[in-house]
């Protein structure tokens, strides 16, 4: 028994000085999780033309000792929630992972209903001879996150598809299923992951090795475009270090 496994021990350091061998130990990892890497792309936000503002408006600021791009809800009150977009030009996007930090918070004088709500819409469609646009979407309620009430503080993270299933229809139809808790700062700077992969989507946020919310049924299924800045109601949002990997 002992030459047997001294003669095993011999055949499998031979195998793994082969390249294949040990190319193949090396991707297995990451192709075992589904959603492999590549280098990230940093995606420059201070250039005004490649962005196209819907509803909203935005300007460069240093915010928290970090150069950001904000960007305020600015829609009419006669325009539907769901719109307030900073679409990016040139980010067609359909498979890969989004990295971005951002915050979210309630602007002044806003009603109580604000949340600070902010996200990133990825695969966002424009028809602008229509005015309309289609898209899927994480975004956080960053006053939810210690809230003293549980159910709030259980919706502080949200997935939409715009605009079929807007987060009412979601919540309505599918209780807790598009929806989770995690600890939210309003103002303060956050971390978000989203990973893509044909109709699944994974949001992590704060560098979380897990993610907080997974969606394996993505509505507009395996979908393209473009990625969005996104924000709501009544939100001053600041966006820095936007980075796609394909």
């Amino acid at each position: 028994m002992r030459r047997l496994r001294q003669e095993l021990r011999f055949r499998a350091r031979r195998l793994i000085k082969q390249p294949g061998v040990l190319l193949i130990a090396l991707l297995a990892p990451a192709l075992g999780t589904g959603f492999t890497q590549v280098k990230p792309t940093t995606i420059p936000l201070d250039d005004p033309s490649e962005m196209q503002l819907r509803n909203v408006k935005t300007e460069q600021v240093t915010y928290k000792g970090r150069k950001a791009l904000r960007v305020t809800d600015a829609a009419p009150a006669n325009v539907a929630d769901g719109i307030q977009l900073v679409i990016l030009n040139k980010t067609e996007f359909q498979d890969g992972v989004i990295e971005i930090e951002l915050t979210g918070e309630p602007a002044a004088n806003t009603g109580e209903g604000a949340r600070g709500f902010v996200g990133v819409a990825f695969r966002a469609g424009l028809d602008a001879a229509k005015d309309s646009v289609k898209y899927e979407c994480f975004y956080l309620r960053p006053t939810n996150g210690r809230a003293g009430d549980q159910v709030r503080r259980n919706h502080s993270t949200q997935y939409i598809s715009y605009p079929d299933f807007p987060w009412q229809r979601l919540r309505k139809e599918f209780p807790e299923k598009y929806e989770s808790y995690v600890d939210l700062v309003p103002g303060e700077w956050t971390k978000v992951k989203i990973e893509v992969r044909g109709d699944e989507a994974r949001l992590y946020v704060h560098d979380a090795p897990q993610p907080v919310l997974v969606v394996s049924d993505l509505k507009q299924g395996q979908s393209r475009g473009q990625i969005a800045l996104w924000v709501g109601a009544g939100t001053v949002a600041h966006f820095s270090n936007l980075r796609v990997s394909k």
